[in-house]
This record gives structure tokens, sequence and C-alpha cells, in this order.
């Protein structure tokens, strides 16, 4: 003979938590799948220079920046117009996710070489 839930179950069997648990999933494994990669660029810090110097990109669209210090020293990746400061020790790897932006240019710097030319983002 099956036994009542308890009160602390919400009246809900195990058949009715099971399709709960199985529409989850479903939807997150559906949801992942269509989710499109973010565009990524690379940019190499090298001792206060950019490689390359200026990041082309798509207006309108969130990508990604892969960061990597090449460099001898600490190097900082630095924009006002976009709020984004990133500081990488030396050999260090990391990325930074920007904001859909509308077409312009958007420069960037690295603080610890300010006597060093800018680079910039073309947002087109």
């Amino acid at each position: 003979m099956a036994r009542p839930l308890p009160a602390h179950a919400g009246g809900k069997g195990f058949a009715s938590i099971h399709r709960r648990l199985t529409w989850l999933i479903l939807v997150g494994a559906t949801t992942s799948l269509t989710a499109a990669p973010l565009p990524t660029y690379e940019l190499i810090l090298r001792d206060g220079h950019f490689t390359p110097a200026v990041l082309e990109v798509a207006a309108g669209q969130r990508f990604k920046i892969v960061l990597k210090n090449q460099g001898e020293g600490p190097a900082e990746f630095e924009s006002t117009p976009l709020r984004v400061e990133k500081v990488l020790s030396p050999g260090v790897t990391t990325f930074v996710v920007i904001h859909p932006l509308r077409p312009g240019r958007y420069p960037f710097f690295d603080e610890f070489n300010p006597q060093l030319p800018e680079g910039a983002i073309l947002a087109h």
C-alpha cells in the first residue's frame, strides 16, 4: 500500500517532480545549444605596446577580448569610455567582455606606460 506524501512535500508526487526536472533540463540544454558564441579578439600587451593597435568590431554586438601580457612587467588594459580596467602580471592571460557599442572609436591605453600611443576599438 502506498504511503501518503508528508505535508512538507506539498502534495506533489515523484512523477510530477520528475517531469518538472526533466523539463528544466531540456530547456537549459536547448538554451545553451541556441546561444551563439561571442566574437573573440586577441590583444597582446607587451611593455606598453598593443598588438594589434586597432581592433575592428561589429557595432551593436557584444564581444570578448582575450588579453595576453607578453611583456617583462605588469600591464593594464584601460578604457575610460568603455569603463573597463584590467591589470595583468607578466605572462598572464585573461579576458574582458564588452557590451554592444555604437559605431565609433573607443580608445584604450596602458596606464603603466602613459607616454606610449593609445590603442583603439573601432566599431562599424
